[in-house]
């Protein structure tokens, strides 16, 4: 069944989800970044084959993983307004360099984590290879608290990159406000990893240079709070 693009813009990204699943997120992302310059245009283009690319065999649940990069970056055009070419292709590729850096830096030298951002570097540009950096998680100290590990690198890394901040808030709301959505075993563990990140994150987005605008911002809080209503798990 052809579906239109002015259909597919009205719905809520988790409609598209669930009633079209992964033809239906492309559809709307290449709905939404008709109205960026041609040029903006094929850089996201490109970042979408690269991204289903290394991410092919991905599997998150029921779905296949680049449904949640696309949703990510969908979500940061849609809803917070945001138009900045580098943003979005960071946000399309910002699990690129944790999940298969090798395979990024496709043979080069060294660190494959390093190289990778390199890579990441050489086919689009530094500001993107950043913004993706500020949002891999490091390797972690085993004989320290995972979660808390992972709550003071967001903390430290967002701190001194605000347009990090972005993709990372439509990341977890991808993520941690599922757990509003989600039922079974899973849930404290997710509950246990996303949900004392919350204030951490409802800090930098109320932040002054946070680059938001203030009632996307509010839209934002509210999906937190929102989140924030699983703590008694």
């Amino acid at each position: 069944m052809e579906i239109s693009d002015g259909y597919l813009l009205s719905l809520p990204l988790h409609a598209v989800t669930e009633v079209y699943g992964e033809a239906g997120l492309r559809q709307r992302f290449g709905a939404e970044i008709r109205k960026l310059p041609p040029a903006d245009q094929e850089t996201l283009e490109t970042a979408l084959a690269l991204a289903s690319d290394l991410h092919r065999d991905d599997r998150r649940v029921r779905e296949p993983y680049l449904n949640h990069l696309l949703r990510t970056t969908i979500r940061i055009i849609c809803y917070y307004h945001v138009t900045d070419v580098d943003v979005l292709t960071a946000a399309m590729l910002h699990d690129s360099v944790e999940d298969h850096p090798a395979e990024l830096a496709d043979g080069r030298p060294g660190d494959a984590t390093r190289a990778a951002g390199l890579a990441l570097a050489e086919r689009f540009n530094p500001r993107v290879a950043s913004l993706v950096a500020a949002v891999t998680n490091p390797e972690y100290d085993p004989d320290r608290d995972r979660d808390e590990q992972y709550r003071e690198h967001v903390a430290e890394s967002l701190e001194r990159n605000p347009w990090a901040r972005v993709i990372k808030v439509s990341d977890f709301t991808d993520n941690g406000v599922g757990v509003i959505h989600t039922t079974g075993p899973k849930v404290p563990r997710l509950a246990a990893k996303y949900l004392p990140l919350i204030p951490v994150l409802r800090d930098l987005t109320a932040r002054p240079d946070t680059p938001l605008a203030d009632t996307v911002k509010q839209h934002i809080l509210g999906q937190l709070n929102l989140a924030e209503t699983r703590r008694d798990l």
